[in-house]
């Protein structure tokens, strides 16, 4: 890495691919340059950690085993083929080649679609607003395991109710709709008090103990991105690493549990009859959720690769590893489940019924707390957490400033330290509504809301800028230039047609069914419901409205607008459209594609009229969609390529 930075500052070339305008300090060093990953495992483990997250723990299994358990593997399979890993390769190549984050690419890709990119930005800031709220509760967690007796192991606490009941190692003990066990009682009235709250009309005060994991979880993710991939590669090899560790130990530890047997197989006993349901939205939108295209987090961590890196490799290497981690979560989680089924006398279906944090924060714990050495299975497991939990922080957070900083580099270069704090103390204040009493339903209302519809609706609008607006043959030339090979028939038509048709299937599936919010017996007010589809659109309006002000404020006459579309982009004027045709005698554009009458000829007032105002839209159209010529890679002659215009 110290060669390749000094071998830029020697040669301008190099990287034969550079983003934006490169500028240079007072003495004379280039700015706004990329300096790579220092080791290729920094980039894979990069990418694992961000895909591999807390809803690979408790979102999968909950899905699954809903959806018809193994049953659920077909559907989830075939997503991932003809949708999810197409995706992830898209993207893992556009931020290769580019190399620049979600912002700025737009100008190289479409320029009227840059709004994805502040869309992308926003909506990684609502999740930065609760995901590290979560993050900060497993933190709670931790510190409240180093203890002889895990304060959720019993019904003896000043925060029990009557309802509370403790069945494990007790006999004649009677499960009923109102009983509550230690580890419920534990995170619904000591850690998230929500007794002390009554609802969203009145949240209540702040939890200073929160506030205080929140602030150190913050820290922790400010000194792993403050100087880039320098440092947040050297974490990752601990935060990416340490979950799969401690997955292995809970799942031996699972295997050796009486009733894990059931939990197993109540996990993957096939269920035929739900491959006929809805079983298929769910698969396809745990697919994309679960590896992440489409939140700039690949297109920024892509970006620091080397121009020739091996991409498409590593998008099978990376979704490969996250769907078997998902895979192997479900065993980790389901022997417990059976194993309290078998405490507590009653079926699987009866303990799974808990789904989301509840999962981790409920279920788990109580199991883990009637274990011998509970205290050090719970310490590693809210470790695991903690560490799945930063890794996706990093990831998403690193998105969010790479977009930025490339934007606007002439005033950030050289301030990333400034800008990186800036950024986190905006995401700590952005999360003090989910740090009070009734944090835990702001939590529920972003996580639904902020980054659900949203997020599909921008991979779709991606995909479809990328395949239909670039262009296939365009982007199959980039990757070509980089590997040496085009991508198969395989990946263009599920980037042209399966994907984008995926997509648009979970978007109105998503529109269309939409159950009330409902968290630990409190239903949302529908007011709630109202601002959570504000805060959706909150970010998705950044799409249209920078479409309408790149139309509007794009400059020149009707005149300028023809000569530069014409000039720049030929194959993008009108002009040479096989559909429209060129007008001969005047040199503007018929919709019938036949040359203009001349006036002589015309008949009638109408006739005369050329339409001038629609050919003014479709040739500022045209300059608004054409991609900004880039620096071409001197090598990607020697692998045949074609000339691109």
């Amino acid at each position: 890495p110290p060669q390749i930075c000094h071998q830029m500052e020697k040669n301008p070339s190099f990287p034969p691919q550079v983003a934006h305008p490169t500028l240079q300090n007072s003495q004379g060093h280039r700015m706004g340059e990329r300096c790579p990953w220092s080791k290729k495992m920094d980039f894979l483990l990069s990418v694992v950690g961000f895909a591999v997250d807390l809803g690979n723990v408790w979102r999968f299994p909950y899905i699954c085993y809903q959806n018809g358990g193994g049953a659920f593997l077909i559907p989830y399979t075939l997503m991932a083929v003809f949708g999810g890993v197409p995706l992830f390769y898209m993207e893992l190549a556009l931020g290769q080649f580019h190399r620049t984050g979600a912002i700025p690419i737009w100008k190289h890709i479409c320029p009227i679609f840059k709004g994805i990119g502040f869309a992308i930005c926003i909506i990684g800031l609502y999740v930065s607003f609760y995901y590290n709220t979560i993050i900060a509760w497993a933190l709670y967690y931790f510190y409240s395991s180093f203890s002889g007796t895990l304060p959720w192991a019993s019904c003896d606490n000043p925060w029990n109710t009557p309802n509370c009941t403790n069945y494990f190692g007790r006999n004649n003990v009677t499960w009923t709709n109102f009983s509550r066990s230690p580890a419920e009682e534990f995170y619904t009235r000591k850690v998230l008090e929500l007794q002390k709250s009554g609802g969203l009309y009145n949240v209540g005060g702040i939890r200073w103990q929160l506030l205080l994991c929140l602030f150190l979880i913050f820290t922790i993710v400010y000194f792993s991105l403050w100087k880039g991939v320098k440092t947040s590669g050297k974490v990752v090899w601990v935060t990416a690493t340490l979950p799969y560790l401690v997955l292995l130990i809970l799942l031996v530890r699972g295997a050796t549990l009486p009733g894990a047997w059931r939990g197993v197989l109540f996990y993957l006993r096939p269920d035929w009859g739900k491959l006929l349901s809805t079983v298929w939205v769910d698969a396809a939108a745990q697919i994309f959720f679960s590896l992440g295209p489409g939140f700039g987090v690949l297109l920024a961590l892509a970006s620091y690769n080397h121009f020739h890196n091996n991409c498409y490799r590593d998008a099978l290497i990376t979704s490969a590893v996250n769907c078997l981690t998902s895979f192997l979560s479900g065993f980790v989680i389901f022997t417990v489940l059976g194993y309290m089924a078998e405490m507590r006398d009653v079926e699987v279906e009866d303990v799974a019924r808990d789904k989301g944090p509840s999962l981790l924060f409920i279920t788990y714990p109580e199991a883990i707390a009637n274990m011998v050495g509970s205290t050090f299975f719970a310490i590693i497991f809210f470790l695991m957490m903690i560490t799945l939990g930063l890794d996706s922080t990093f990831g998403g957070l690193e998105a969010v400033i790479t977009a930025v900083m490339d934007e606007y580099p002439q005033v950030l270069a050289q301030r990333r330290e400034l800008f990186v704090l800036g950024l986190i103390t905006v995401c700590f204040l952005g999360s003090l509504s989910t740090l009070t009493y009734g944090g835990a339903y702001v939590v529920k209302l972003l996580e639904e809301f902020g980054a659900g519809c949203s997020i599909l609706a921008v991979v779709l609008l991606e995909t479809i800028a990328v395949s239909w607006f670039y262009g296939i043959q365009r982007f199959s030339h980039d990757v070509k230039a980089m590997l040496g090979f085009t991508p198969g028939l395989f990946w263009k038509v599920c980037w042209v047609a399966i994907s984008p048709a995926l997509l648009a299937f979970i978007v109105a599936s998503s529109l269309l069914e939409q159950p009330p919010l409902a968290l630990f017996g409190y239903q949302y007010p529908a007011w709630s419901t109202s601002l959570g589809h504000l805060i959706g659109a909150s970010s998705f309006i950044c799409i249209p409205v920078y479409m309408v002000y790149k139309l509007v404020w794009t400059p020149g006459s009707l005149k300028q607008v023809r000569a530069t579309s014409a000039q720049r982009c030929p194959s993008c004027h009108p002009s040479f459209s096989p559909v429209f045709g060129t007008s001969q005698s005047s040199g503007l554009l018929q919709p019938n594609g036949r040359a203009a009458a001349p006036a002589s000829r015309a008949r009638g007032p109408i006739a005369r009229m050329e339409p001038i105002a629609f050919l003014f839209l479709l040739q500022r159209l045209a300059v608004c969609i054409r991609p900004e010529k880039t620096v071409r890679d001197p090598q990607a002659e020697a692998v045949g390529m074609e000339p691109v215009l």
